[in-house]
């Protein structure tokens, strides 16, 4: 199984979007994982749709759109349109997930479902047939540089067994406190994408710490 890496820009120095971004683009990253935060769903305020137009033109790599907001349902054309490949939301946000799902496919993008530490795993079971990923958070989303929760392994372990068992082409993302240690217990877990940003950015070699997650 495949591992893929997104780099998440709210672990980087934002003065330098631009320049952040090739950095971890020559190091071998996937994807750009970009936080959408709206200062309800979660105690922060991040990006919105034109910092995504802006940096869509810095690279070719995949975006990945993380939506920790209220009511994603509005922001999916939007986000859409501005270049997001993949769009993320969170089950315990105030939209209907199916027509969420399929307002995401719509636009001929992925869709992903993300849950928090302690949502279980029962409340998106039902959706997984029509998703691309599933995003486990392992700390509470909001900001960066937290503490992974362990505690979250047995529920990517119980993902990983119902992805297999149903036979899905599932990715499983895990997002919070992933570097070269942690990278090691989700993969063993289950999970094949992994997002990091502050190990990543802060890294004296980025294609050293890259590696290290991957392998």
């Amino acid at each position: 199984m495949n591992t893929y890496i997104s780099a998440s820009i709210l672990g980087s120095d934002l003065s330098n979007l631009s320049s952040e971004i090739k950095k971890v683009e020559k190091s071998g990253i996937d994807m750009i994982h970009f936080d959408v935060m709206d200062g309800v769903f979660v105690p922060n305020i991040s990006f919105g749709v034109p910092v995504l137009e802006s940096i869509k033109k810095c690279t070719n790599l995949i975006f990945d759109v993380h939506l920790m907001i209220i009511e994603p349902f509005k922001f999916i054309k939007p986000f859409a349109e501005a270049g997001a490949d993949i769009i993320t939301f969170h089950a315990e946000a105030n939209s209907n997930i199916i027509e969420t799902i399929d307002l995401i496919h719509s636009f001929g993008i992925k869709a992903g479902l993300s849950i928090k530490p302690n949502t279980p795993l029962d409340t998106i079971v039902s959706y997984l047939e029509k998703l691309d990923m599933v995003l486990i958070m392992t700390v509470e989303p909001g900001f960066g540089g937290q503490g992974f929760i362990e505690a979250t392994l047995e529920k990517i372990s119980e993902l990983r067994k119902i992805v297999t068992e149903k036979s899905l082409k599932l990715d499983i993302q895990v997002d919070g406190g992933i570097n070269d240690k942690t990278a090691e217990l989700v993969k063993n877990a289950g999970a094949n994408n992994l997002v990091s940003g502050s190990y990543l950015f802060n890294a004296v070699d980025t294609v050293m710490a890259v590696s290290l997650l991957k392998n």
